[in-house]
């Protein structure tokens, strides 16, 4: 969708002329010169080396004028000034981007997903859960995400934009909502001399509002879960500082699920003239399209005061079904402050009525009672305005919160009804929104608190670089914005027969809920678990009792089956959907009933994959080592022992290894890979060709192949704490050779070693085209073969590798907050906003377990994991009855 502004009218403030609003007749002041505010704090952190200032974004702050660096901004993150231009303009891969030999290979592919493309859209009326037809286009525009784990994300832009939303669980609605703004008024001697929309757009409506904010004065900068916004508003001798705060928080489950953000303005007076400030915070009931069309939304104010503090603004009515819902903007009320608000404007009109009523005194006129509902096509929004005095010279501090309550869930089968997780701690009535807005501006402090806690360790550690520390963190807002749902598990969803064998699993899924999380924002699939291999690191270092849920989820999910017969795309064959002890591909679709129909999945049949259990097995051994649960592997054994009998049918020829079956059944999807895989001595017979491990050991000409991915096996070994001396399965010799190879080939012979690790590179230097996949950068696939390099020691080389692909993504091609799964060296990205990049958070794992060897479950630099009994790899690696 569009962002709803008409590229003509998306202007930019000439370069060096500041647009400053004068009322007519309102008086003014001169213009005076800006004054830095900077703490002590500051000073401190930018005397250190690797200090992230303005410089360090690269070219993404060289069109910022202003000289305000904000209010205890922090020096490390993601930097852009809000006049910033991407200049590479890339496109989703389609099928012109396909090479005509590769076309050959999948066209029956293609011919039979357009017809099941046309089946489903057509006929069903649904969604398909990848749409190759319809991708979300380039939108260079996001930033951090509002909302906790579970409940919903609304993403922000960097610009100040409201323009990525995910209510119905796991379905996004890509639109900028114009009404949905922040706007300052500035008032000296009770006369407004300043009031601005604080945004670069000028829309064609709400067209009275002063739009047009002059961007190269202002900039955001990103560390999520927070982010900040810093606004020098020229020749007034005043500066704006926005901090964006989501209760994003390792190891806590509850605070970490509540569906709210909080917005801190802390405004700074460098004049010797005091002002009065205001800010308004507007907003629409809804998004303006597809459900908001029958009309019948309603506002209404509302005041909460609860043990001394106040809480006061609009509750936004949206009943629509299947999921209706309310949101509340808020402001917190104190004894220097004053909250106003309008309860209804047209959202879609000139917006005068409201712009003139702040105007008049910098406050709103606050009627009572609810609003009338809105009639079928008519728009409805609100206001809420915060109003402070401040001193010359002097600060003061405006706090806003957005909280949205929708309790009570379906997907798009409408079959099973849930409740998010937050319900267990703000009830399921649906009346939730004021309490949730009064806690997150009660509480944010503390938040703040423990997340300072969290990322001091790894922010002060001078060893790291800037672009790792902005990665790390911002990397994880895919655990909350990746379509994620934290449910609470219904009664009848666990039958006994499964359960009985299992006896933690239903201990913790009562106690920590149900997890699920896209495999991508435009691949709509719930826990896609071989990608789930990669990511799972973030999830078991943070928050590992949501890792052990998923986990109890896909072993239960495993246990089943389903016989219903389905074409599969690729090979054209009939199939069951699901069957027994095999691990399926994903745990479902949200547009349609996920839990109780799995595997969404239909290009390939992943009963025949061979990757799948192995990944189970391997994951499971990881998640003890690292949470010492001695219960959870117990209750493990009998899943992984059923996953492996059927994973040996793949052995053939009885030599211990897995033979692939010719096509891609794998991860890599579209990559073929002939024979064998996996073993000890086999493998290196097979595959070791002095320099590397080749792809496969099939006559074709890619079998030699350099792939990037290849110590996949000895990175989870290491991670596991085995790999090594008497748990040595793959020569470690070989592995750091392989690795060196992989750096000099896949990396620096690759895009002039800036772009990350190419899949698949031949011996001569040319990238593999054999297939769809083998020429792409997969980000998640770096990450983890860059903590495969720390593991070995390889750290340098390990941080090269990996910092390609952030520069690529973060400040080349304009992808933050939507690192896709893939790009190539030119012209394309795939798959926008992807689950494999948090594997990131192996490369701190890696960091970790490097500075010791690992006797017990790692706790250290802010992860706090679990502690508990952890015997030694040969003890752990025996039947555990």
């Amino acid at each position: 969708m569009g962002t709803g502004v008409p590229a003509s009218e998306q202007t930019r403030c000439a370069k060096g002329e500041p647009q400053i609003y004068r009322p007519e007749n309102a008086g003014g002041t001169e213009a005076g010169q800006v004054t830095d505010f900077e703490s002590s704090e500051d000073n401190r952190l930018q005397s250190e080396p690797g200090y992230s200032n303005p410089e360090d974004s690269g070219q993404l702050m060289a069109s910022y004028e202003g000289k305000a660096k904000g209010y205890q901004v922090p020096p490390f993150g993601w930097r852009i000034c809000l006049a910033h231009e991407f200049a590479e303009k890339r496109k989703p891969f389609n099928a012109n981007n396909v090479s005509l030999s590769n076309l050959i290979k999948h066209l029956g592919m293609g011919l039979r997903y357009l017809q099941w493309w046309y089946r489903k859209t057509q006929v069903e009326k649904k969604t398909p859960f990848i749409d190759l037809i319809n991708c979300v286009p380039l939108r260079q525009i996001y930033g951090c995400p509002l909302g906790g784990i579970g409940g919903g994300t609304i993403t922000r832009g960097w610009r100040g934009q409201f323009c990525r939303w995910q209510l119905d669980p796991g379905m996004y609605k890509h639109r900028t909502v114009v009404a949905d703004q922040f706007t300052v008024c500035l008032r000296r001697e009770g006369k407004t001399v300043y009031q601005q929309v604080l945004s670069v757009e000028r829309p064609s409506v709400l067209r009275t509002w002063n739009w047009g904010l002059c961007g190269y004065f202002a900039f955001y900068h990103a560390l999520y879960p927070r982010a900040w916004t810093v606004y020098q508003l020229p020749g007034q001798n005043v500066t704006l500082t926005c901090r964006q705060i989501t209760p994003i928080l390792p190891h806590d489950y509850q605070d970490s699920s509540l569906p709210v953000g909080v917005f801190v303005w802390d405004v700074e007076n460098e004049g010797d003239e005091a002002l009065d400030v205001s800010i308004m915070f507007s907003m629409r009931n809804g998004l303006g399209v597809g459900d908001d069309a029958p009309g019948g939304l309603w506002n209404e104010p509302f005041c909460l005061e609860r043990d001394g503090e106040t809480a006061q603004g609009l509750l936004l009515h949206h009943p629509t079904l299947p999921n209706p819902y309310t949101m509340a903007v808020a402001a917190r009320l104190t004894a220097a402050t004053t909250v106003t608000h309008m309860t209804a404007f047209d959202p879609d009109s000139t917006g005068q009525q409201v712009w003139q009523d702040l105007l008049q005194d910098g406050q709103l006129d606050s009627p009572a009672g609810r609003s009338t509902p809105s009639q079928k096509g008519v728009g409805i929004a609100g206001a809420v305005c915060v109003t402070g005095k401040l001193p010359p010279r002097g600060q003061c501090r405006l706090e806003f919160s957005l909280a949205w309550d929708m309790p009570r869930i379906m997907f798009g089968a409408k079959g099973q009804v849930y409740y998010r997780r937050y319900t267990r701690f703000f009830g399921r009535d649906g009346n939730a929104a004021p309490a949730l807005s009064h806690y997150a501006l009660c509480r944010y402090v503390d938040w703040e608190e423990k997340i300072s806690a969290w990322q001091s360790p790894i922010l002060d550690d001078r060893s790291l670089p800037a672009w790792y520390k902005s990665a790390l963190f911002n990397e994880l807002y895919f655990l909350a914005d990746g379509g994620t749902v934290w449910l609470e598990v219904p009664e009848d969803s666990l039958p006994e027969e499964l359960v009985g064998s299992m006896c933690q699993l239903r201990p913790i899924l009562r106690e920590y809920g149900r997890f699920g999380y896209l495999e991508g924002q435009e691949y709509r699939m719930y826990n896609t678990y071989d990608v789930h291999f990669y990511a799972s690191f973030a999830l078991v270092m943070l928050w590992p009792k949501l890792e052990l849920s998923l986990q109890y989820d896909m072993a239960l999910a495993t246990l089943r089956e389903d016989l219903t017969r389905r074409q599969y795309l690729m090979s054209g064959v009939m199939a069951p959907v699901k069957r027994r002890n095999v691990i399926p591909h994903d745990i479902g679709d949200p547009d349609d009933e996920p839990w109780l129909r799995v595997n969404a999945y239909v290009v390939h049949d992943t009963a025949d994959w061979k990757d799948l259990n192995l990944k189970f097995v391997l994951q499971v051994y990881r998640d003890y080592y690292l949470t010492g649960d001695q219960g959870f592997l117990r209750d493990m054994w009998p899943v992984c022992l059923a996953v492996m009998e059927s994973e040996m049918k793949f052995d053939k020829d009885q030599d211990g290894l897995i033979e692939n079956g010719g096509y891609a059944d794998q991860t890599y999807d579209g990559w073929i890979t002939t024979g064998p895989r996996r073993g000890q001595e086999a493998y290196e017979r097979l595959l070791w060709n002095g320099r590397y491990y080749n792809y496969d050991c099939s006559p074709q000409p890619q079998s030699c192949s350099i792939m990037s991915d290849q110590c996949a096996g000895q990175w989870f070994l290491r991670a596991s704490g085995l790999g090594e001396g008497d748990t040595e399965v793959f020569p470690t010799r070989h592995v750091v050779c392989a690795l060196q190879t992989i750096f000099e080939f896949n990396v620096r012979a690759f895009a002039g070693g800036a772009m990350g690790a190419v899949n698949g590179m031949q011996p001569h230097g040319v990238p593999d085209r054999s297939s769809v996949q083998s020429d792409e950068v997969w980000v998640g696939v770096v990450y983890g073969l860059a903590a495969t390099m720390i593991q070995e020691g390889l750290t340098w080389e390990g941080f090269q590798t990996a910092e390609g692909c952030y520069r690529t993504v973060w400040e080349r091609l304009g992808l933050a907050f939507q690192t896709p799964e893939a790009y190539c060296q030119q012209r394309v990205f795939r798959s926008l906003a992807y689950m494999r990049p948090l594997s990131i958070w192996a490369m701190q794992l890696a960091l970790q377990q490097q500075h010791r060897k690992a006797s017990k479950p790692v706790a250290e630099q802010g992860t706090e994991l679990s502690t508990g009994p952890n015997p030694g790899p040969k003890e752990a690696t025996t039947n555990p009855k």
